[in-house]
């Protein structure tokens, strides 16, 4: 049921994009199921109204789905759920997120999805997939414990702690299966609380440090929490001196994490340091082409080259662009399109639209065309001018929100009659001369980008 909730969330992330996400659905916690019924916990009674009233069919539709015995989503409140759940976990910070301890014997909490096979390795993140193999293969190697990961959000730091999590779980040492503990620092956190309150500490400390392999993802969300730091600390050194494997990931590298104390910055330093840096336009497509392969379903080329260069944030963003383009595609029975992207993903383009100005693009124009950069506004009609500017006035058009009189004023203070003569014998050049259809195109592409 944890593995059917997780698919159930990426679906739904991917459904209503990103941002309403974040703002509505992100703290769904899932309780539990009673028969043909899920219970969904949220921490307001306004929150749990306004899911219900605004998502509730959505995400009955997707559990249905998923898992067609499933009839009927109940929305409760943290504080109603209380007494009949009292150890409900964290919400995900991800659809993928782990919040528990996960031993070789109990696999559920990792995600399938995530191994090295699915892993899409390209020049930003080829170095922390080499880093990772390396630990999945032969654990405390010299130079690699610590291993720590870090990057941006959704550039690949889970999906590769739990693809060394899958591999490390599949081995055996000294004819025993090697033990894997994976959580987040927030988990780690709660634990640490709950053992404190329960007076079980010593427990707590035995259970962890009794293992082979420890996985602590966003050590970050510890910055501020002291006594966590501390029983982190102790319970670091008691791994690795030991000769246990410590594997953590953040959003910044130990150098960079003020609010950390700094006897364990060093140690988390010592190790192996990895990051991993925002993705190119060629990873991106690689990325998106092989999600496609996957899951079994073809994408126009052109429609894979389109996603890659608009959604440049981060990988997750990118594939959730896919799930929702691909769900539509499949729910209404459409092709895939460029245009069916653009009404799709319209409020995820709109997001990640690249403000273009009028300076630069003349700028980028002169430069490609060799002219002087007044020569946008000045008189001179000779062709090896006029068709420079008559682009520059096309792109202007094309790539900013800009009117035509205001796109006139930039070039010279010509009328708007003058931008729409431009616009027009531009579109149709591209139709006649593939040559120059060539050059606007990727003159777009670097203003784009």
């Amino acid at each position: 049921m944890a593995e059917q909730w997780s698919r159930v969330r990426a679906r739904l992330q991917a459904e209503v994009g990103d941002v309403e996400y974040r703002t509505w659905l992100k703290q769904l916690i899932f309780s539990g199921v009673t028969g043909d019924e899920v219970t969904v916990i949220l921490p307001t009674r306004f929150l749990r109204d306004w899911v219900n009233k605004e998502y509730g069919e959505l995400i009955t539709a997707l559990w249905q789905t998923e898992n067609p015995a499933i009839r009927r989503v109940e929305f409760r409140t943290a504080a109603a759920s209380r007494a009949a759940a009292p150890n409900l976990a964290e919400p995900a910070t991800a659809p993928a997120a782990v919040a528990a301890i996960a031993r070789p014997d109990s696999a559920a909490p990792l995600d399938q999805r995530f191994t090295f096979e699915t892993f899409v390795v390209g020049k930003p993140n080829e170095f922390a997939y080499a880093c990772a193999r390396r630990v999945a293969e032969a654990p405390n190697t010299a130079g690699f414990n610590p291993l720590f990961l870090y990057g941006g959000v959704g550039l690949g730091k889970t999906h590769l702690m739990h693809a060394i999590a899958w591999e490390i779980s599949s081995r055996t040492r000294g004819g025993k299966p090697v033990s894997v503990a994976y959580m987040s620092a927030e988990k780690f956190m709660y634990r640490f609380i709950n053992a404190l309150r329960s007076q079980s500490t010593l427990e707590f400390k035995n259970e962890l440090r009794s293992v082979d392999v420890l996985m602590i993802d966003d050590l970050q969300f510890l910055i501020g929490k002291d006594n966590t730091q501390e029983e982190f600390f102790h319970t670091f050194n008691a791994l690795v001196d030991a000769g246990k494997q410590i594997v953590i990931s953040a959003d910044k590298s130990p150098s960079d994490l003020s609010g950390l104390e700094d006897r364990l910055r060093t140690r988390l330093g010592c190790g192996m340091v990895a990051d991993l840096h925002a993705t190119t336009f060629e990873l991106r497509y690689s990325i998106l082409e092989a999600k496609a392969q996957r899951a079994g379903v073809e994408v126009p080329p052109k429609v894979i080259e389109f996603l890659a260069r608009k959604i440049t944030s981060n990988n997750r963003e990118l594939e959730g662009a896919l799930n929702r383009l691909v769900a539509h595609a499949n729910l209404f029975n459409r092709h895939l399109t460029m245009e069916t992207a653009h009404e799709v993903l319209h409020d995820v383009l709109k997001a990640h639209d690249r403000k273009v100005s009028i300076q630069e693009i003349q700028k980028r124009v002169c430069e490609h065309f060799n002219i002087r950069i007044a020569e946008m506004s000045s008189a001179r009609r000779a062709r090896n001018i006029a068709r420079p500017r008559q682009v520059a006035m096309y792109l202007a058009k094309q790539l900013t929100s800009k009117s035509l009189p205001d796109i006139g004023r930039h070039f010279g203070d010509r009328d708007h009659t003058t931008v729409m003569h431009a616009v027009s014998r531009v579109t149709e050049l591209i139709g006649t001369d593939a040559a120059f259809a060539e050059d606007v195109d990727l003159l777009r592409r670097m203003l784009e980008t």
